[in-house]
């Protein structure tokens, strides 16, 4: 750039730039790629190597030799850091059999880096190649102090010594090293090379320290197996419960007590095994305890009886119901399938036990169906209680601590009442049952209450009690009309005919029934069993009067069929007749066709052609109509199809069947008449 000007008034020229008239993409594009593999195809980068050049001459060589070490000095000088330089200029001295000059280099180098690992490393093994091993040792003496956890100089250290034929001074090493605490390889590397010259003492005593420094499982197993491989068997047992007892409860590890069993397994010494298994199962935490059943149960299966493969796997089923019910306390079914477990195979407190802890769960919500599966602990604790322990009194505690529990202003269950009250008459106590189903009554009237504690009386022959309850019962619930029928059904049984009569006539008088048309069915059957036919006629028009379903004016006339007299068949005609022309003004055709298809077929069994032409008359014709759809708010969804009955006695139908009849004979005339034209052009 060009300065002009002078003093503060300068000013700065900047270079013109030619501008780009053209930013448009060329034609022809190019990646980097593409140009990289061009130079490579046409060699650009290709330097020729320099000419090889021969010495031949002292003077010669001492230039060649200045000149390379001016060359290396310079880069030094330009970046004292790079420890690659360094490296190099000592390796090209020591090619030049210049080892005093090289171990300068080194030093010098060692001067800049004192912790650069690979400079000490590559100056040990310049002065191990070239056989200087007091120097070598001095550089691996004062690497170890400088960087005493740098593991290489150690392992390279004990390895040269060792090559050499120096036991005692690797030793040294080796313990020198080892008061450092390294990593866990360390020590077995210096196990290893007690072994290999059959120091079985040294190496158990530096086990000894290596399982302190490093008190991880694995380590303690490695010892034991150590005097295990050796022949020293009370040793490793000896390794193994020092490790038990070094870890404690709190601490205890399954893959120590899986391997102290396998030892002893493999010494033979079954019982010793199962006791260590069994330790294992009573000490650690239920989620470790799976590996132990499956080792467990591998051993009783090798070497084990019956009952002890049994008694094992019925302790791997009751681990797994136990993890369920620890996982979920509300999985009832988890805990009804250890209960079935414990009961079949355990011990009358375990299993007491178990059960206190189940039924203490109870359900969170006041919702029947969430209790249902809970309420059957109960009963099995019960049933428990009474059939395989015995204890009658406890059996009574279990059933009214269940009672206490369940929430009966909001539901309750009958069947723990009734099977309270059978447990009672069980134990010949007739008072106590009754208290306790009065006491279900009084709490929680329920229809199962009502009809089981009824069908207790009737077992004991009380019928005045009976009658009492179903008093109660209708009291409690008027619209049962199965109650009515059972009550009168009962009076019926004990003879008094008017009785029974009068609870269904105060039956049928009831507001609100939920099966009114069979309690009404109930009733006209019971007339009909009495032979009272002019009762059961009578109760037939009262139903009428209420109700004219085509199932009802059907069930009169085939009632009046089948009495015993000569006119039944017309009777039954003059209700059919009766009944066509009351449902004439309903609204519902089916009805009235429904009612004339069963004349029909009274006709076809009993009647005769005059009978059967008659009821053929009054046959409705079926038509095809259509009629638009609305949707809820008025407006028209389309057309569909159904079917229409046009009866013949309907006065407003008449035309459009006279209109519908002259159709029909048009049609049939139109397909005659070109049969009759093809007839004549024949003749």
């Amino acid at each position: 750039m060009d300065a002009s000007g002078d003093g503060d008034g300068a000013k700065i020229k900047m270079p013109r730039v030619a501008k780009v008239k053209n930013k448009m993409a060329a034609p022809v594009q190019i990646t980097a790629e593409q140009l990289l593999r061009e130079a490579k195809e046409r060699e650009l980068e290709l330097v020729p190597p320099p000419p090889k050049q021969k010495i031949s001459d002292p003077d010669e060589l001492a230039d060649y030799r200045m000149r390379k070490r001016k060359m290396f000095e310079d880069n030094i000088r330009k970046n004292r850091s790079v420890m690659t330089n360094w490296i190099k200029y000592a390796q090209w001295e020591e090619s030049q059999k210049e080892l005093q000059r090289a171990r300068s280099i080194w030093e010098r180098a060692l001067d800049v880096d004192h912790r650069n690992i690979t400079v000490w490393l590559k100056y040990a093994e310049m002065e191990m190649r070239c056989r200087q091993i007091n120097h070598a040792r001095n550089i691996w003496d004062r690497a170890v102090m400088v960087l005493p956890r740098a593991n290489q100089f150690w392992y390279k250290y004990t390895y040269m010594e060792e090559m050499l034929g120096n036991i005692a001074g690797g030793r040294q090493v080796f313990e020198r090293w080892m008061e450092w605490e390294p990593e866990e390889q360390a020590w077995h590397s210096y196990i290893n090379f007690e072994l290999r010259y059959k120091e079985l003492d040294r190496a158990r005593t530096i086990y000894e320290k290596f399982v302190l420094v490093h008190p991880e499982v694995k380590n303690w197993i490695k010892y034991a197996k150590f005097e295990e491989k050796n022949g020293y068997i009370n040793s490793a047992r000896s390794i193994y419960e020092r490790a038990v007892e070094f870890f404690g409860e709190d601490n205890i590890s399954e893959q120590m007590l899986i391997a102290f069993a396998k030892f002893e397994e493999g010494q033979r010494e079954h019982e010793r095994a199962r006791v260590v298994y069994k330790y294992a199962l009573d000490h650690l935490p239920k989620e470790q305890c799976e590996e132990v059943y499956k080792h467990y149960t591998v051993h009783e299966k090798k070497f084990g009886s019956r009952a002890a493969i049994e008694d094992v796997i019925v302790n791997k089923r009751r681990f797994k119901y136990e993890e369920e019910v620890k996982a979920n306390p509300m999985n009832y079914d988890a805990w009804f399938d250890l209960l079935r477990l414990l009961e079949s195979d355990g011990e009358l407190e375990q299993v007491r036990d178990t059960y206190e802890r189940a039924i203490a769960n109870i359900p969170p919500s006041q919702v029947k169906r969430h209790w249902r599966r809970y309420i059957y602990l109960w009963i099995n604790y019960a049933l428990y209680e009474e059939l395989e322990a015995e204890d009658m009194e406890r059996t009574r505690e279990v059933y009214k601590a269940c009672l206490d529990v369940i929430p009966h202003k909001k539901f309750t269950f009958a069947k723990i009442w009734l099977m309270l009250a059978q447990f009672e008459i069980r134990q010949k106590d007739l008072n106590g049952a009754r208290r306790v189903l009065g006491t279900a009554i009084g709490k929680c009237p329920k229809n199962k209450v009502f009809r089981g504690y009824i069908d207790l009386e009737l077992q004991l022959r009380e019928f005045d009690r009976c009658r009492m309850l179903y008093q109660k019962f209708l009291e409690f619930s008027p619209e049962n009309c199965t109650t009515w029928m059972k009550y009168a059904e009962l009076e019926t049984i004990l003879g008094d005919i008017d009785r029974a009569r009068a609870v269904l006539e105060l039956a049928i008088d009831q507001p609100r029934l939920d099966m009114p048309e069979v309690l009404w069915k109930a009733y006209i059957d019971f007339e009909v069993e009495q032979e009272e036919f002019d009762n059961a006629r009578r109760l037939y028009r009262r139903l009428l009067q209420r109700t004219q379903h085509v199932k009802v004016w059907t069930s009169f006339a085939r009632f009046e069929l089948t009495l015993p007299d000569e006119r039944a068949l017309e009777k039954a005609r003059a209700v059919f007749r009766e009944a066509n022309l009351e449902l004439k003004t309903s609204d519902d055709k089916e009805e009235r066709l429904l009612l004339l298809e069963s004349w029909q077929a009274v006709e076809e069994e009993a009647g005769d052609e005059a009978s059967r032409d008659e009821v053929e008359k009054l046959m409705p014709q079926k038509v095809k109509k259509r009629r638009k759809i609305q949707t809820e708010d008025g407006s028209d969804a389309g057309w569909e199809e159904y079917f229409d009955y046009i009866f013949p006695d309907e006065e407003a139908a008449k035309p459009n069947l006279k209109l519908l009849a002259l159709a029909k004979k048009w049609k049939e005339t139109k397909e005659k008449e070109p049969e009759t034209s093809e007839n004549a052009e024949d003749s």
